[in-house]
């Protein structure tokens, strides 16, 4: 394997570098501050991608209030088609922020993953992950455990083991809903360490790591061998990888080959996303979506980071929304259980109108998102990430 800087001293490595194909980018200062095309200065942060990360979990909350049955229907003591009559048609469609979330994620990894050591990016990865994820699981079971609360709690066991986020491949019941996507993250991270950063990121690299995982992904599928499908996640598989063609465009907006894996990863995306998600017209499934919306939904994702990565965003650069994306992670893992409690006390118990309760629910779980953001991965994760030997970022 040659080196970058033995490769840089050919002509030709020099021309690729002046178009930005082979030098690897100096270190993001944060997730989001990737080095932009042709070798300039990286920028500071991507402010537009933390709104988006906003918004994503917003959706996603409003698919879980409004936009689905089961424990919260038992909260509002009604279906939220009841609750929201006009809303919920709309609401439903609130999951495809998972969907833009993953090509975020593949965007982001890219990023963070360039120019970096195996062990600094694991050590990031891990600070980033669990100190917001160790305290909702401890503040959602507790919450559960408390005498009144009428919602399913885990047993012991299930608790501990939800505390290295490997329940789902266990069997584990979950203490929080939504930890299905983070497996699938930790899943991705695994394979983009292992195959890039592990020999080291290059365009090249990374091209091939983009178009092998999409064939493997495809082949996996039509195998239908259970445990090439926890590997290579064929449903998800290219979300993220189109978040990685979005950053190489980010790079260079000139690189054909980026801009191939983006829409072949698009095309990929709706299918994978509508056998998934759409189900004929029946009246015992009020969360119907059109086929036409769910394309629509998974695309509007692509084209609000594509949006980003060239820069047409570029001048939503308000400093507040640093706290959005910070908000983020947090909210997205305490929304949906404890919004049952909250959203039980205060339509059931106050009875306080429903979209007033929403409201007030979103609010109150930004709030706490704020706290545990303070008090949790502030003062853990730039411990746990030194503790790890890696590098901050």
């Amino acid at each position: 394997m040659t080196s970058s800087t033995e490769t840089a001293d050919r002509p030709e490595s020099r021309l690729r570098e002046r178009r930005g194909w082979s030098r690897p980018a100096a270190e993001p200062q944060n997730d989001t501050a990737p080095r932009p095309f042709g070798g300039a200065r990286p920028k500071p942060r991507l402010y537009a991608l933390d709104g988006l990360r906003l918004l994503a979990a917003l959706s996603v909350a409003a698919y879980h209030y409004g936009g689905r049955d089961g424990e919260i229907g038992k909260a509002w003591g009604a279906s939220p088609t009841v609750q929201f009559p006009t809303a919920h048609t709309w609401f439903a469609y609130g999951w495809a922020g998972v969907q833009a979330f993953f090509v975020i994620s593949g965007f982001v990894i890219c990023a963070s993953g360039w120019g970096r050591s195996v062990q600094s990016f694991v050590a990031s990865r891990a600070a980033r992950l669990f100190p917001a994820y160790w305290a909702a699981v401890i503040l959602v079971a507790a919450v559960f455990a408390l005498p009144g609360i009428a919602f399913a709690r885990v047993s012991a066991s299930d608790f501990l083991v939800n505390l290295t986020m490997l329940q789902m491949p266990l069997g584990a019941d979950r203490v929080l809903g939504v930890c299905w996507t983070l497996w699938a993250e930790v899943r991705f991270y695994i394979l983009f360490a292992l195959c890039v950063v592990l020999p080291g990121v290059t365009r090249r690299r990374v091209i091939w790591f983009c178009g092998g995982w999409t064939l493997a992904s495809v082949l996996a599928r039509a195998a239908k061998e259970p445990l090439l499908d926890v590997v290579l996640m064929p449903e998800y598989a290219s979300l993220f990888i189109g978040g990685i063609g979005l950053y190489l465009v980010h790079r260079d907006r000139r690189d054909t080959a980026a801009w191939l894996i983006v829409v072949f990863s698009l095309l990929l995306s709706q299918y994978h996303t509508v056998e998934d998600m759409w189900h004929a017209p029946n009246p015992d499934f009020f969360s119907y979506r059109s086929q036409l919306g769910i394309i629509l939904a998974v695309t509007v994702g692509f084209v609000a980071v594509g949006a980003v990565a060239l820069g047409l965003l570029d001048r939503v650069n308000w400093p507040w929304l640093t706290t959005a994306g910070a908000l983020t992670y947090p909210f997205y893992l305490v929304h949906e259980h404890l919004g049952w409690p909250v959203v039980q006390a205060l339509h059931q118990g106050l009875d306080i109108p429903s979209s007033l309760t929403l409201a007030l629910t979103v609010a109150l779980m930004l709030t706490l998102a704020w706290l545990l953001h303070l008090w949790v991965e502030r003062p853990l994760q730039p411990l746990l990430r030194k503790s790890l030997g890696g590098r901050r970022g």
